[in-house]
């Protein structure tokens, strides 16, 4: 289910936060566990029911891993029941997700004929595949308390973050939905809730949907008749509004997220911090997809050594781990690559610190700016090869007009009536549109306060209360067909 759909806004999370409350109001509080549980299914299997049997069987034998940490010693044979837990979920994972992307590789090496099964990517099967990871490891290390398997289950589930995150912890999730101060609706963490997900929504609806019209067009283009027709400004144009659509849409996802979770009473984790304002390629990291960050982190890089066995075993270890973080995102080269390029470039980085420090602030944030560019051109195509042609076309610097399908895949109902009222201009109007846009979107990305500063310090004032319903009502009436969010492939 959509968190930008009519019934995701109009049934399903009214019925859902008015259901929780009145069953915990009522002392039911299992039931009410259980409700939550039975509701995050059906957002889950929303689109294709198919999808539970794996998500169900995925709970039920992590749940077991989790019991069966509890009643042994620490020794060689719980290391191998820890060794067992975390391959059973690679291995689920690498079924579902790597399975097809091995075998084709495997035919295009060695020359065999082994049959691809095209089998069907289940929503958000990373996600809660990290998350239940996380969550048996610190279970063999002992580090989780007694919980019931509804709680176990309501924390896999719950369904504000299950489909793209963010990626929480038992330890931030758990107590918060067991504390009987959550238990009762409280007006200000709601109306702070519908305040963090209506900026969420306009990110998703107003800007990154926008922004990607004109996306899909160019890099559909690569490769087919229509190449000719894009440009090094066109290619600039749909390089950079990829990079600002990724944004808008992941962390308009997670703003979602948020402030559903924060309807709740339950505050789930930050997953951006203005990351494009970042000087460095470390300091994106800290600023992208943070919790993702935050588990490679402590599950992967930590248990590798971290920086504890010297310079070069340290460089490994980073290499390693945005590696992972690269295949995690998807079963292809271009991923692969994406991340081998975020972690070289975090090697030299660390490498050559002082020679960065040098460097005036303007200069290495556009350099960073721009490598994160390139970057997500590589994730953004469906091969190597489109990447390549792609950032050769953009620096090319040949001339050129913007194509019209751009334009037109640019174009929305408030841009059409806002052009109606202006004189005939002697250049395209709908070229001008774009770029103001486009310069619009990256200013927003850059200058004011994100999202979970502006939360911080929200007071449900008359003025802001309006805004935030004519935002929302705004967003609301921009909905059109099936627009996922970009992180559901993932």
């Amino acid at each position: 289910m959509l968190f930008n759909s009519y019934i995701f806004i109009f049934l399903f999370l009214p019925l859902t936060l008015a259901g929780w409350f009145a069953l915990n109001a009522m002392g039911r509080r299992a039931l009410a566990r259980l409700f939550l549980f039975a509701m995050s299914l059906w957002f889950y299997g929303y689109f294709n029911p198919s999808y539970l049997p794996i998500i169900l069987v995925s709970i039920l034998a992590n749940f077991a891993f989790y019991k069966l940490s509890g009643r042994m010693k620490a020794g060689r044979l719980k290391s191998w029941a820890l060794a067992c837990a975390v391959l059973f979920n690679l291995a689920v994972l690498f079924y579902f997700k790597y399975y097809d992307f091995f075998l084709s590789n495997l035919n295009a090496l060695f020359k065999t004929d082994f049959v691809l099964k095209n089998i069907l990517l289940p929503l958000g099967i990373s996600f809660f595949t990290f998350q239940q990871v996380s969550f048996v490891v610190d279970a063999f290390r002992g580090e989780v308390p007694d919980y019931d398997f509804l709680g176990y289950a309501c924390f896999v589930t719950f369904f504000p973050q299950l489909v793209a995150g963010p990626i929480v912890t038992h330890d931030e999730l758990v107590p918060q939905l067991m504390s009987e101060d959550n238990k009762r609706f409280d007006w200000d963490n709601f109306s702070a809730g519908l305040f963090i997900f209506t900026i969420g929504l306009a990110k998703k609806v107003l800007l990154a949907d926008v922004l990607g019209g004109a996306v899909n067009y160019a890099f559909g283009a690569v490769g087919d008749y229509r190449w000719a027709e894009i440009s090094s400004a066109a290619a600039w144009i749909a390089i950079l509004a990829y990079t600002l659509q990724l944004y808008f849409d992941f962390s308009g996802y997670s703003d979602m997220a948020i402030g559903i979770g924060r309807m709740f009473n339950i505050h789930i984790p930050r997953n951006f911090n203005s990351p494009y304002k970042a000087i460095t390629i470390v300091d994106f990291w800290k600023r992208w997809h943070m919790t993702l960050t935050r588990f490679l982190t402590k599950y992967v890089y930590f248990s590798l050594g971290g920086n504890r066995k010297g310079e070069l075993r340290t460089y490994l270890n980073i290499m390693a781990v945005y590696l992972i973080s690269g295949l995690w995102h998807g079963a292809g080269w271009t991923f692969i690559l994406w991340g081998a390029l975020h972690g070289a470039f975090s090697v030299v980085t660390r490498w050559a610190g002082k020679i960065f420090e040098r460097i005036p602030r303007a200069i290495n944030w556009f350099i960073t700016f721009l490598y994160v560019n390139f970057c997500f051109t590589v994730f953004r195509a469906d091969s190597v090869g489109e990447a390549y042609r792609m950032i050769a076309r953009a620096l090319r610097m040949s001339s050129g007009g913007v194509a019209e399908g751009m334009l037109e895949g640019f174009m929305q109902p408030e841009f059409d009536f806002i052009l109606s009222l202006l004189p005939s201009l002697a250049f395209d109007g709908r070229l001008a549109m774009l770029l103001v846009f486009l310069a619009a979107a990256l200013l927003i990305a850059l200058l004011p306060k994100n999202s979970g500063e502006l939360c911080e310090g929200f007071k449900g004032g008359v003025l802001s209360s309006l805004a935030v319903a004519g935002l929302l009502v705004w967003c609301i009436f921009s909905f059109a067909g099936v627009s996922t969010f970009l992180y559901f492939n993932f």
